[in-house]
């Protein structure tokens, strides 16, 4: 297999467990809606970078903000440096939500380096940054 394959292999397995503990906690998120939430600022973004942060249309994120909103996952509040302007942010049970997610991973990381050792899967995330640098240089 090639590398990004196998990448690709772990990344889906990280994926469907998050996304399993999330359906079993009771949110009801789809695969875009968290994936556009991940890049949601502490302080919240507006709707246009956010957009451009997910690589998506302003109207893609909009629907998706939308049915994050329905889900009382985010929020849309006055951004303070325009008022004219409004950021999304996370609400409380989208923060909820999020530390959960954290904790999943965590886990699958913590059975992953298990599995490895501490050294290999240290040398494992070095690459996988240094890699990072070549295939997204605005990361």
């Amino acid at each position: 297999m090639d590398l990004a394959t196998l990448m690709f292999v772990s990344y889906r397995a990280m994926d469907e467990r998050v996304r399993q503990a999330m359906r079993d906690a009771g949110y009801d998120v789809t695969v875009a809606q968290s994936r556009l939430a991940q890049r949601i600022a502490e302080d919240g973004t507006r709707l246009t970078e956010l957009a451009d942060r997910a690589g998506v249309t302003k109207q893609t994120a909009s629907l998706l903000v939308a049915a994050l909103e329905r889900e009382g996952l985010v929020e849309r509040v006055p951004d303070p440096e325009d008022g004219r302007a409004r950021l999304i942010r996370l609400s409380t049970r989208g923060r909820e939500a999020a530390q959960r997610a954290m904790e999943v991973v965590i886990g699958v990381e913590g059975e992953w380096t298990a599995h490895l050792g501490p050294e290999l899967t240290e040398r494992l995330r070095e690459a996988l940054v240094r890699l990072r640098e070549v295939t997204d240089p605005d990361s």
